[in-house]
């Protein structure tokens, strides 16, 4: 459960695609988070997570030269207790069984199809800030 607001809130975006980083960023922002933080791929990710500590990562699962199931796997066996718990969503266009299903076994915080709405991004950080 993360006990703040939105506009305390710090996120990271990690995307290989500039494009989708600016959309998301732009709807972060939309409803009020400010400290955004970007990387565009999951080794990248790893080194802000390290550096920053952010609240939340929303990851892509398709990138190089780390794509977002090695840096799930690798976040998700740090030895920091607070850095292995850091709330992971994955944004993604991929939907196949396989994809969600390891998304499941790793403790993926949420799951969310690209293009994703204002509203379904909204929800799910909800969610993940209520516990």
């Amino acid at each position: 459960m993360i006990s703040i607001g939105y506009d305390q809130l710090v996120v990271l975006i990690v995307d290989d695609e500039p494009h989708t980083r600016t959309l998301i960023k732009s709807q972060l922002r939309q409803i009020g988070i400010r400290s955004i933080i970007e990387a565009g791929d999951g080794k990248a990710g790893l080194t802000e997570v390290l550096r920053t500590r952010p609240h939340l990562v929303l990851c892509d699962v398709h990138m190089q030269p780390m794509d977002g199931r090695d840096f799930l796997k690798t976040l998700r066996a740090v030895k920091v207790e607070a850095l292995r718990r850091t709330p992971v969503i994955f944004l993604t266009g991929d939907a196949q069984t396989d994809t969600v299903m390891f998304a499941k076994e790793h403790a993926v915080d949420g799951y969310l199809v690209k293009p994703v709405s204002l509203d379904d991004i909204k929800a799910r950080i909800d969610r993940i800030m209520k516990g």
